[in-house]
């Protein structure tokens, strides 16, 4: 069962070369595509099911010896992350490519779409699984290549812009991190996680300290954690619909995972949980407060997204096993609702013309469809029972009261307030674009003056055409993040067992026993 485990980045590897040279033909490259990522799903559920009866997988590849070799490693939460990861990437390919056949245009997916899509997946794979830090450096390079590529897929003036903006802090990021792991090898004389935990007890309080920061600081700015998180909102809402969705979904709960990974396996007796409490209450009060000020859907929705990073930041801060299996089952909910919400939006831009929700009216009569699409998972990620919002929200919550400081109350005022106004948001947009009449313009004159001086991120456009594949997968979407709800019970208590094995005192790698791959 080991040798399957590098297939997670091998598999989408070669498919993006595939890809690549059939580049002409789209339809088969569409079937690459997502035959590689059913192939991805499939094998993430084997080994769900394996390492959740069993012990964790891991590999030394090419038959290296450790820590010569790059160990990738599979456990609970590298797969269950895994399997969710590669159904959010295979419905919004499924999203791209009924886009792609409509519009036939610069929005749609090129011939360089699907290689680069699957060197995205590859990525993210691969930080998941990686045993040692400088190949989870490397997934998040392979990521921040191929993100750069599909943010600026059109090259538009505003995406080749952001894409800048997106760019130069991730590659502030990927030096801190680089730096941060040239430091630990020149300390430890290794990178490797299970080596650097063994380890680091012996070097002095102060150089644990220096890079522990470091490492938190490379990871906070790829997962938007305040006040690192400024490059966001700007970033997202000028991408193509099924990029912003993919990206809102993925890449900054790679940096959470990577947070929780060192956190728990190299720093498991933190000194600075009580900082990142504080970070966490300003990154959800923050970014909530940012969404309540605008009127458009996409920055709206990437605003809540930073705040809700908040959450898991919150969860990681208490480091009990409680508080990690409730943030692991918040991040696998919010991949999921976050995306889907960013799917629903996307068919709303192409129905209205607009994201806007000054400009957008009546959305109930003209398309109840999209509307219901919408409304389910807003109330699910606005955290309202019995969503699996709220589940997620509550069992934070009480993981804090057992703590019961005054610092982990107030983070739980907080994260009732930022779960309010996260409600208030999404449903005045509700009013506003679906609910309103079209005659009723006094609505936005004399009750939401203040959003008409937000700034507008979208372009108004023309109305499209939505092909039965876009809304059939926004539906689909839908139905999983129903079924987080329904299937709550056995899907937190694979969660719970996460947060038992992250917070055990044993190697992250059984170094004697790493079976030598080719």
């Amino acid at each position: 069962m080991s040798n399957l485990v590098p297939l997670f980045v091998t598999l989408p590897l070669l498919g993006a070369g595939f890809a690549l040279l059939v580049g002409r033909r789209a339809r088969l490259q569409a079937a690459v595509s997502v035959v590689t990522l059913s192939a991805v799903f499939v094998l993430a559920i084997v080994m769900l099911v394996a390492v959740d009866r069993g012990e964790p997988l891991a590999v030394s590849v090419a038959g290296w010896p450790v820590p010569l070799g790059i160990v990738l490693y599979v456990d609970r939460f590298a797969a269950l992350l895994i399997a969710v990861s590669s159904i959010v990437l295979l419905a919004v390919l499924l999203f791209a490519i009924g886009q792609g056949a409509t519009d036939r245009d610069d929005d749609a997916p090129v011939s360089i779409f699907h290689p680069t899509y699957l060197i995205l997946g590859a990525g993210i794979f691969n930080a998941f699984i990686a045993g040692d830090l400088f190949n989870l450096y490397v997934g998040f390079e392979i990521l921040l290549v191929a993100s750069y590529v599909l943010i600026t897929l059109g090259s538009t003036e505003s995406r080749i812009r952001t894409g800048t903006v997106y760019i130069v802090v991730s590659l502030v990021s990927s030096i801190v991190f680089l730096s941060a792991i040239a430091l630990i090898y020149a300390s430890l004389g290794t990178v490797n996680m299970a080596q650097i935990a063994e380890r680091m007890v012996e070097l002095p309080d102060h150089v644990q300290m220096v890079l522990h920061i470091m490492l938190i600081l490379g990871f906070a700015i790829k997962a938007a954690v305040f006040p690192l998180s400024f490059w966001l909102p700007d970033s997202y809402p000028t991408a193509p619909a099924s990029v912003t969705a993919v990206f809102a979904g993925l890449l900054t709960k790679v940096g959470v995972y990577a947070m929780i990974r060192t956190e728990t396996q190299m720093f498991h007796d933190s000194s600075i949980n009580g900082v990142l409490v504080v970070v966490a209450i300003a990154t959800m009060v923050v970014g909530i407060l940012g969404a309540v000020a605008h009127a458009e859907l996409k920055r709206i929705l990437s605003f809540t997204l930073v705040s809700h990073v908040g959450y898991m930041v919150f969860g990681l801060a208490m480091a009990t096993e409680a508080a990690i299996g409730a943030t692991v089952f918040y991040m696998v909910h919010h991949i999921v609702v976050q995306t889907t919400l960013f799917l629903a939006v996307g068919l709303i831009e192409r129905h209205a013309g607009s994201t806007s929700i000054l400009k957008v009216k009546g959305l109930v009569a003209a398309a109840p469809l999209i509307a219901a699409l919408y409304f389910i998972p807003a109330l699910n990620l606005g955290g309202l029972p019995p969503f699996s919002g709220f589940i997620g929200k509550v069992a934070l919550f009480d993981a804090a009261a057992e703590i019961g400081t005054p610092l982990m109350w107030t983070a739980i005022g907080a994260g009732v307030i930022t779960s309010l106004l996260t409600l208030y948001a999404l449903m005045r947009a509700w009013n506003l674009a679906f609910w309103r009449e079209k005659e009723d313009s006094a609505l936005t004159e004399e009750r939401v003056q203040y959003l008409t001086r937000a700034p507008a991120a979208d372009v108004q456009t023309k109305k499209l055409e939505t092909p039965k594949i876009m809304t059939g997968t926004t539906i689909g979407m839908v139905v999983v993040t129903v079924a987080l709800t329904v299937f709550a019970g056995p899907i937190y208590d694979v969660c719970e067992r996460v947060g038992q094995s992250l917070l055990e005192p044993i190697s992250l790698v059984q170094l004697e026993g790493v079976e030598q791959g080719s």
